[in-house]
C-alpha cells in the first residue's frame, strides 16, 4: 500500500478589533481550524498576520504579569505613530501532532496590537502535513 501524501489546507481568520494591548488568540484560533487540524497527525501550521502595525508571538500564557510586561516593552519599542525600520517576512510555525497544534503546556498565541485604534484583522493559517 502506498503512504498517503502530504495534505494541505488554509483558512484567513477575521480577528475582531482589539485596543492596543496583547490579546490571547489561541482559543479563537483552534475554534476556527478544529475541523481541517483534526486531519493531521503531523506537521506544521503557518500562521501570517496580514497587517504591519500588529503581530504574532507565542509566549507564556499562564501568568498575567508576562503579557503586561510584554506590553510594556512593545509600547516602548512600538511608540504609536512612529516608523520603525523594522524588516521581517517570518510569521510563526506551530507543530502539528495528532490532529493539535503541539505548543507547550503554557504557551498562547497572542495578537500583539501596535496601534491605539482598534482595527480587525486576518491571520491566514496554513495546515501541511500528513
Amino acid at each position: 500500500m502506498a503512504a498517503a501524501g502530504p495534505k494541505w489546507a488554509q483558512k484567513t481568520i477575521t480577528l475582531p478589533p482589539q485596543r492596543r494591548d496583547c490579546h490571547l488568540i489561541t482559543p479563537q484560533i483552534v475554534k476556527e481550524i478544529g475541523q481541517e487540524l483534526s486531519h493531521f497527525n503531523c506537521g506544521l501550521a503557518h500562521l501570517f498576520l496580514q497587517h504591519t502595525t500588529a503581530s504574532l508571538t507565542i509566549n507564556e500564557n499562564v501568568d498575567s504579569d508576562v503579557r503586561d510586561d510584554t506590553e510594556t516593552f512593545l509600547n516602548r519599542i512600538v511608540p504609536e505613530g512612529t516608523s520603525a525600520p523594522w524588516k521581517h517576512t517570518l510569521e510563526a510555525w506551530v507543530p502539528i501532532t495528532n490532529g493539535k497544534l503541539n505548543m507547550g503546556p503554557w504557551q498562547g498565541i497572542w495578537l500583539c496590537e501596535h496601534r491605539d485604534y482598534p482595527t480587525g484583522r486576518k491571520v491566514v493559517v496554513t495546515l501541511n502535513g500528513i
